[in-house]
């Protein structure tokens, strides 16, 4: 097995933008290799460190890594149940939250786990390695189901001429592998879709991988989840790396710190509504030309962080 690597995209500004305190608690909700982990344990003396992942590989990955550290405790779990996991670890309140959304480096370049079109590999794509796979959806779903699922997911206008496709070639045989559904997408688009940048395939690949890994609803249950344990002045960091995750992340960060909600003609307020919390980066952080020239995958990475407001009741 390669080593289980995430080359972490705005990691120096992550990292600050958590503001670590020595004495301080803190969750990646999204250990990976343990990249992020190992820098947040590094900073801590009398603090802690909770590092979750749902991926047995990066269990065991970022297990290794950071067992130098006594500070750290490495679980399997998912960051939606994050609440959950803290409060088994006595843990109930924390300084920082940092959640890395997305696949990672090693799950696209180990070609067994079948979420890139670029090897040929068992149609697979679960982060979790349990329950549905991406074959099940593609050899189960009608084509409504599929193109509905790659409109939403994927944003791919050619989603019906996709799925008509799809289920034309399994009334054949079912498609079993990465590359068979990567060829089907290529013969269903238009010609003049192939021949534009990047594999058609993408968008297709990228909607199947969020609808087995329930992905949004992931994201949505953990950023309430993650809000939740903050403490006030606690932090919460989110990089994303496509729009749908960054329009959640972004709608729920405002939503948080919305204040009064009263008519613009009042001419004080009634609604007695606060915000709760403030945003550290106005518009979010896009990585710098010298990071994308180093990593390309990072061209869509979005870095969000706020901060709970201090003095609000815990939840």
């Amino acid at each position: 097995m390669m080593e289980f690597e995430h080359k972490p995209v705005l990691f120096d500004e992550t990292i600050a933008s958590l503001a670590i305190r020595p004495d301080g608690v803190y969750i990646d909700g999204t250990a990976g290799g343990g990249g992020h982990s190992y820098a947040i344990a590094q900073r801590l003396v009398s603090g802690r460190l909770l590092a979750i992942d749902q991926d047995p590989d990066a269990v065991r990955a970022a297990g290794e890594r950071l067992k130098m550290f006594s500070c750290a405790q490495v679980c399997r779990g998912n960051f939606s149940k994050m609440a959950e996991i803290a409060a088994e670890h006595g843990i109930t309140q924390v300084d920082g939250i940092l959640l890395d959304i997305g696949v990672s480096s090693y799950q696209l370049d180990t070609p067994q786990r079948g979420f890139s079109y670029h090897h040929d590999a068992p149609l697979d794509m679960r982060m979790s390695q349990t329950g549905t796979s991406a074959k099940d959806l593609v050899n189960t779903l009608d084509w409504k189901e599929l193109a509905s699922l790659i409109s939403r997911y994927g944003e791919d206008k050619n989603a019906v001429r996709i799925a008509k496709g799809i289920v034309q070639a399994r009334a054949e045989k079912p498609i079993e592998t990465t590359l068979e559904l990567a060829e089907i997408v290529k013969r269903s688009v238009p010609a003049a879709v192939r021949r534009e940048q990047g594999h058609p395939a993408r968008r297709t690949f990228q909607a199947l991988r969020i609808e087995v890994n329930r992905e949004l609803d992931m994201l949505s249950e953990g950023l309430d989840e993650a809000f939740s344990l903050l403490s006030p002045g606690g932090r919460l960091a989110v990089i994303t790396f496509h729009s749908l995750e960054d329009r959640m992340v972004k709608q729920r960060m405002a939503s948080w710190c919305q204040g009064c909600i009263c008519p613009p003609d009042f001419p004080v307020c009634v609604c007695g509504h606060k915000p709760r919390a403030e945003l550290v980066y106005k518009k979010g952080l896009a990585p710098t030309e010298q990071e994308l020239e180093r990593n390309p995958r990072a061209h869509s990475a979005r870095l969000r962080v706020c901060q709970k407001v201090e003095g609000l009741p815990q939840e």
